[in-house]
């Protein structure tokens, strides 16, 4: 068991592509973080620098009391799960799960226990006999774990371990991994473009864009407080809504709609931020009218879908709502859970 801290780690390859800039975070002991954003924002990187494949260009990295900035992979105590499984196909599930272990000389009977106790810990105590090719999907990524498991390590690095897997499955491995962690109390760093497996399964969450770290915060926190546009816009699904407006008088004015926010503001052009959930439905006293272009039933809920400032947005309702395509529908946001981002910077401004 160990925390991991980066300190100031910057990566520039060769052809002057600055993929990682300036990062640093600590993770803590028996810590789940995960790091999260869109495709070519620097995560799998990162990790890969922490797992020592990739070298950094300044900075430092500690894995618990040492700086491994110079340590090779197998000397950093870490244990890494890929998104390919990368199983030895001739090897059964008991062989690919010792095979580290074999390699690095550990007597018979310290491996046997090791996979046997992983296997337990997995559910494939039953399946040691079978080679990968008679596995499903997810007993294959579960063979990845245990051969991460059985070295016991201080570190788990996770790099998109469930983007081969169907949505159910994917499902289910998330609760496996959550449970996995809660019972091994180990470090785990889990790499993710899916911001949904990242609220669902860290203890704090990383936001990358860019190289740079946006935020890092708990799950709740980036939901609730983002501290810009592009975290706002990431976390959360369906997605936060964005319309352009501007500040007069205390008022957030939106075309021809007036919102009083009680507090004056020393901005002009803001850009407003609300989540579909603080839309409501309010024939007494609504702030505006949309017509409902589309309506996805999501069982107890419906999304729907209407234009405002020219923005496509959606607001969350009840299933129960009587509400049709073509409908003129009265709408009332929930002031309180407005959030104003300057529009040149888009850094959160907080009223």
């Amino acid at each position: 068991m160990a925390k991991v801290i980066l300190k100031n780690v910057d990566k520039i390859y060769d052809n002057k592509a600055h993929v990682i800039k300036d990062v640093s975070i600590e993770i803590a002991d028996k810590e789940f973080l995960v790091l999260v954003g869109p495709s070519g924002c620097g995560k799998s990187t990162l990790l890969r620098m922490i797992a020592g494949l990739e070298e950094i260009t300044s900075g430092e990295i500690l894995i618990g009391e040492k700086v491994v900035n110079n340590f090779s992979p197998k000397d950093r105590d870490i244990a890494m799960v890929f998104q390919n499984y990368a199983l030895y196909p001739h090897m059964n599930v008991y062989e690919n799960m010792a095979f580290g272990l074999k390699m690095r000389k550990f007597a018979k009977d310290e491996i046997e226990n090791r996979v046997n106790e992983a296997a337990e810990i997995l559910g494939l105590t039953n399946y040691l006999e079978h080679k990968p090719k008679h596995l499903s999907g997810g007993q294959r990524q579960r063979v990845a774990l245990g051969r991460a498991i059985v070295r016991k390590p201080q570190v788990f690095l996770f790099d998109e371990p469930l983007s081969n897997l169907d949505a159910k499955l994917r499902v289910h491995m998330r609760t496996e991994i959550g449970k996995l962690h809660n019972r091994l109390q180990t470090t785990m760093i889990y790499v993710t473009h899916d911001q949904i497996e990242a609220m669902t399964m860290g203890d704090r969450i990383a936001v990358l864009y860019d190289g740079i770290v946006q935020q890092h915060d708990t799950p709740l926190n980036l939901y609730n407080d983002p501290d810009n546009l592009f975290v706002a816009g990431f976390i959360g699904s369906p997605a936060m809504n964005f319309v352009e407006g501007k500040i007069e008088n205390s008022q957030i004015v939106i075309e021809n709609i007036k919102i009083d926010i009680g507090k004056k503001i020393q901005t002009d052009k803001v850009i407003i931020g609300i989540r579909p959930e603080y839309f409501t439905i309010d024939e007494q006293n609504p702030h505006f009218l949309a017509e409902i272009e589309v309506i996805e039933p999501m069982g107890n809920e419906i999304f729907l879908y209407f234009e405002l400032a020219g923005e496509q947005i959606v607001a969350r309702a009840s299933a129960s709502h009587p509400v049709k395509v073509g409908d003129k529908t009265p709408f009332r946001m929930d002031v309180q859970n407005i959030k104003l981002f300057d529009a040149k910077t888009e850094k959160r401004i907080r009223i």
